[in-house]
């Protein structure tokens, strides 16, 4: 049975509340992204969708299928404003995808290191919750126009760079998401009772 909001203990550090969802495209996070904020949590979208629908309104170019580096650089700005903004929050905050999912992307299209784009920038929580490719429920759409293949080795990347950066990396069930959302409280639930 998964703790109830209030029961689960909130870490110290503010920025340590910030939970990443990441993973594959078209796994099913943004989903799992409002069934948290139907619950009372405070959620961010994710940065790229905003972006696309901006871009795409203004007739803009920074768009992951036009200018994957400048789309990239547009997310990490976003992703850098939607931290500072939560940074007093009083529990979680869960984000999806959001600034290391952004410095992977920039990463891949320039070579500029994970690292260095994040520089002493405060960690998030050590557990991200990763969704897995899930061919079954993935679909094209005017803002994901990539296909599944793409989405994997995306995923691929942010499995690596996750690791690397020594996050503990939990991969979530391919079940309904409100089995998904009491997966991940019962999770941030367990670690807090081993720390009190």
């Amino acid at each position: 049975m998964p703790a109830s909001d209030k029961e689960i203990m909130m870490p110290n550090d503010t920025y340590r509340r910030h939970v990443i969802l990441s993973g594959c495209s078209g796994g099913g996070k943004s989903t799992l992204l409002a069934e948290l904020e139907r619950r009372g949590f405070e959620t961010v979208p994710e940065p790229g969708r905003r972006i696309v629908a901006e871009e795409q309104q203004a007739e803009g170019r920074a768009l992951p299928w036009v200018n994957l580096e400048a789309f990239a650089r547009r997310a990490i700005d976003m992703s850098f404003r939607d931290r500072e903004r939560l940074n007093n929050a009083e529990g979680w905050v869960f984000f999806d995808r959001g600034l290391i999912d952004a410095a992977v992307a920039l990463e891949f299209t320039t070579g500029v290191a994970v690292s260095d784009t994040l520089g002493k920038t405060s960690r998030f929580h050590f557990q991200v919750f990763l969704t897995p490719p899930w061919p079954e429920i993935y679909a094209i759409d005017a803002d994901r126009q990539h296909g599944l293949d793409e989405a994997i080795g995306e995923y691929q990347r942010l499995l690596d760079a996750y690791g690397q950066l020594g996050y503990e990396k939990i991969i979530l069930p391919k079940t309904d998401v409100g089995k998904r959302a009491d997966f991940i409280l019962d999770c941030l639930s367990r670690h807090q009772e081993t720390q009190h």
